[in-house]
């Protein structure tokens, strides 16, 4: 300790023409004092003002300025020491030192100012403001190709100064991305592979980039899809392979990527770690296979890659995804819903699933998730079988398959993200199927359950949805009874309200399904519509110059068959429709025109 304060003192009162062996011999004290007790030393050396004196010590011809870079590396490694060391007005002179030749200078210096940049705002913007970035991705430019110990030692210090300063920080990732700096990481990858330090300064610095949308086009322009899978298939360590999967995550996010990886291989990678970890109940292999199985969701989310992987059906990947559907794994049967989900993008691959039985492999599926069901897993099923049930012909052979009452076994499910999927993959499945609109829509339990979902203000998706179902139920089966038993259970409401909904289709089919209940039911839902005010709203839709033709031209309609009731009739009358109706036979659109003439007629002849 006394060595230290002597050392400390010596440092204050010395200039720059003391003898270079006092002050070897001071710093040389520091540094052991440092390696000693990194944290107390430092402290010391703070409260003594030497970092000054260190600002002027950086000189690029002096001998001694190795070993004080290396002494701020050292301090700078505690939290405390890194703004002081901007304060001390460090950072000019060691940015300065980066244009210099020697090898050790190089490398202390990038220590340090990467270390003073580690988790600090002030130590990053200096080190921007001296122009720090650009020099280093220069040296890492030029010393790319060189595989010598002391190259490669250099150019992992530098990527290391680099991933600490601009970790988390878009501006400055933005700014590296600018300078070029991916494809020179992608190339470093490449050429030191056998490198393990230095790989894993590449993977940190790719994963803090790859999260920025410009990065991913620039990574699209390099090989990085074949390196990290070439660097993926020689792993053996849990976390190597989860540093390369932290950086494929972000980077399949973009559709040429995703391509990419198909085609370098990475599917089969992922097939096989899946095969290996699905009957270990080991922590590392529980993680590995959540990841492996997640990534191959997410590539099959490109339209490109996952037709590839599709290959009409017949595909080695396909097939063993299906397999996954009845695994005992949750993780697996989730993975197996949601790639059939993303398999069922285009009518295409749709019909061949349901023509090869996927229905009844997901509806098994289901099955073993009523009772107490996970949640994520019921979700995805319901989304494959929603997917699923898009094309026309697959509809009537779902609906003969019970997919429909599968389905409705999750009517008591509170969960909205299941309620929403369930909603949908019914609408998709009565559409134009006359039938089992009508059976579904007079099943009690269900309109009751909608209606009671048509008030669920926290979850508008699911609010949306069944409105839009009810409106189906109805406009599909055109049957009375569908419509006494939506009556019944309060629906009407939520179906006039629909109709001034923000979105067009939806009041659409609100003004559609009203206009049936009027032309087959108007008696039944007589005193509901008036309740409801239906009259007053389609007053305002036909006064709106924003509403859209087909809602006015639907209105109209409405309002033509609900003049059939005399309490209806009596508002319709009350509010001076004539003169907003005789306005819009001169609309610009035809069949507003020719129906504004024909309803003044029918309003006419009843006033």
């Amino acid at each position: 300790a006394d060595n230290l304060s002597d050392a400390l003192k010596k440092l204050k009162i010395t200039t720059t023409d003391s003898t270079a062996d006092s002050l070897e011999g001071c710093l040389d004290c520091l540094l052991q004092a440092l390696a000693q007790n990194n944290m107390e030393t430092s402290e010391k050396i703070q409260k003594s003002g030497v970092l000054q004196v260190f600002a002027s010590l950086l000189m690029p011809q002096s001998s001694c300025t190795a070993k004080v870079a290396n002494i701020i590396a050292e301090v700078a490694r505690n939290e405390f020491m890194r703004n002081p060391c901007v304060d001390a007005g460090l950072i000019p002179p060691l940015v300065q030192l980066l244009n210099c030749k020697d090898q050790e200078i190089l490398l202390q210096t990038g220590r340090a100012l990467g270390n003073i940049c580690y988790d600090s705002h002030e130590g990053r913007n200096a080190v921007d403001r001296a122009g720090g970035a650009h020099i280093v991705v220069d040296h890492i430019r030029s010393l790319c190709s060189k595989t010598d110990p002391a190259s490669e030692k250099l150019l992992t210090v530098f990527c290391g100064m680099l991933m600490n300063y601009s970790n988390e920080n878009d501006t400055l990732q933005s700014q590296l991305i600018n300078m070029g700096v991916i494809p020179t990481l992608v190339k470093l990858l490449g050429i030191h592979c056998q490198n393990a330090a230095l790989t894993e300064m590449c993977l940190v610095a790719f994963g803090n980039l790859a999260e920025l949308e410009s990065s991913k086009e620039q990574f699209a322009y390099t090989n990085i899809a074949e390196e990290l899978v070439k660097l993926f298939k020689k792993q053996i360590e849990h976390d190597k392979k989860e540093m390369i999967f932290e950086v494929l995550a972000p980077l399949a996010e973009n559709d040429v990527i995703k391509l990419q990886l198909v085609e370098a291989g990475l599917v089969e990678c992922l097939l096989e770690i899946v095969q290996k970890t699905v009957d270990s109940d080991k922590e590392d292999d529980v993680a590995e296979l959540k990841t492996a199985s997640d990534l191959m969701v997410l590539l099959l989310l490109g339209d490109e890659s996952m037709q590839k992987l599709f290959e009409g059906g017949k595909g080695s990947v396909f097939q063993r995804v299906l397999s996954w559907i009845p695994s005992n794994s949750h993780q697996l049967q989730l993975a197996g819903a949601l790639a059939i989900a993303n398999f069922a993008r285009n009518d295409g691959n749709c019909i061949h699933m349901v023509d090869n039985g996927i229905v009844q492999k997901l509806m098994d599926l289901l099955d073993r998730h009523v009772e107490d069901g996970n949640v994520t897993v019921q979700h995805a099923a319901l989304s494959a079988l929603r997917n699923l049930a898009i094309p026309v012909v697959n509809k009537a052979k779902m609906l003969s398959a019970g997919v429909a009452e599968a389905v409705l076994k999750f009517l008591r499910s509170e969960m909205p993200p299941v309620q929403f999927k369930l909603l949908g993959t019914l609408r998709m499945l009565i559409d134009a199927q006359a039938e089992a609109a009508e059976q579904l829509g007079k099943n009690v339990k269900l309109v009751e359950r909608l209606v009671e979902w048509c008030e669920a203000k926290d979850h508008a998706g699911v609010m949306g949805e069944s409105n839009r179902l009810l409106s189906a139920l109805i406009r599909h089966s055109k049957s009375k009874d569908v419509i006494r038993t939506i009556v019944q259970s309060g629906g009407i409401k939520h179906l006039v309200t629909m109709a001034t909904s923000e979105h067009v289709i939806m009041q659409n089919e609100a003004l559609v399904a009203l206009a049936l209940i009027a032309a087959l039911e108007l008696v039944t839902a007589e005193k509901d519509l008036e309740n409801a005010q239906l009259v007053q709203i389609l007053h305002r839709l036909l006064s709106d110059d924003r509403s859209a033709p087909e809602i006015k031209y639907n209105s109209m309609v409405l309002i033509c068959a609900l003049i059939g009731s005399e309490p209806l009739q009596k508002e319709v009358q009350s509010m001076a429709f004539l003169e907003v109706v005789s306005k819009l036979r001169s609309h610009e659109n035809k069949t507003v025109a020719q129906q504004a003439s024909l309803t003044e007629q029918r309003l006419a002849v009843e006033s």
